[in-house]
């Protein structure tokens, strides 16, 4: 239940929002060209589209993009009363305000993905941003164009700053760029990089479990399995044909630690990696 709602529109459309919702809720976002920073004030919600899910605690962050149905959140039976900031990015406006060029943080990312949602860690720059929103509902005669154009501006700086920039590209560039790959393209085009099963999961939109069960159904192997498996056999054949550093080697085929990476090839091929390329070079 919507107990208070306040909003600025920009050029037309919805740009922030502050929603005072009280238990049992349920908000669904629009499907339309737009993408969305919702920052939690008080209490928590749970963040569900389709088979993904999680939940928002206090002062926690999320970005997403609306441009698939299924996008909503609710409440998570805390009995607490929540707060919720929304600021939302529309492309038209975008393009409006950046008139001489949209920012990196807009631009197509390289990686093959299809995440639409990312949690975003608050930092000090952040928090004081969404305590200057709640400044201008409290004083909505401050507000103008030109400030809500210097806010939106702001917005994109800094989430192009956090630890999480490169989700956010993501996201964001998919405003202009919309592209969708198939569950097997994801997996097969970053199985050597740096990124967890839970990293997957994300960028096929599914929470852990779900994943797990559709990665089962395509590989008949859980993901931890395959993908190790993928990966040292690679390592196997770069020890054979090239002459780099057993450590790069090791990075290059998406493992993070060189113990580890030398514990799973010696349980694998029996031998070290030195030992493993120094037979290979003798016969």
């Amino acid at each position: 239940m919507v107990t208070e709602y306040k909003k600025f529109d920009l050029f037309g459309e919805t740009f922030i929002q502050r929603l005072n919702l009280k238990p049992s809720f349920e908000f669904t976002f629009p499907v339309a060209e737009q993408a969305c920073f919702l920052y939690m004030l008080k209490g928590g919600t749970e963040y569900q589209s389709g088979a993904d899910y999680l939940n928002i605690p206090a002062h926690q962050s999320l970005l997403l993009n609306c441009l698939k149905a299924g996008n909503q959140i609710r409440d998570i039976n805390s009995g607490d009363n929540n707060e919720i900031v929304i600021v939302t990015f529309h492309p038209d406006i975008l393009k409006k305000i950046y008139d001489k060029g949209l920012p990196l943080i807009f631009t197509k990312s390289n990686q093959t993905t299809n995440q639409q949602r990312g949690v975003i860690k608050n930092d000090f720059l952040i928090q004081k941003y969404i305590e200057g929103l709640l400044f201008y509902f409290e004083n909505p005669s401050l507000v103008s164009d030109e400030i809500l154009i210097l806010k939106l501006k702001e917005i994109v700086l800094l989430l192009s700053q956090t630890q999480e920039a490169h989700t956010i590209q993501t996201i964001l560039s998919q405003l202009f760029s919309p592209t969708t790959f198939t569950f097997r393209q994801i997996i097969e085009e970053n199985l050597f990089s740096q990124v967890s099963v839970e990293d997957l999961a994300q960028m096929n939109n599914l929470s852990a479990s779900s994943f797990k069960r559709e990665f089962k159904k395509l590989y008949n192997d859980s993901p931890a399995s395959y993908i190790k498996s993928k990966r040292l056999e690679r390592a196997a054949q770069l020890l054979s044909v090239s002459d780099e550093r057993i450590t790069d080697i090791a990075f290059d085929c998406g493992f993070n630690d060189l113990a580890n990476f030398t514990k799973s090839f010696h349980d694998r091929y029996g031998v070290a990696p030195s030992n493993y390329r120094l037979k290979r070079n003798e016969s």
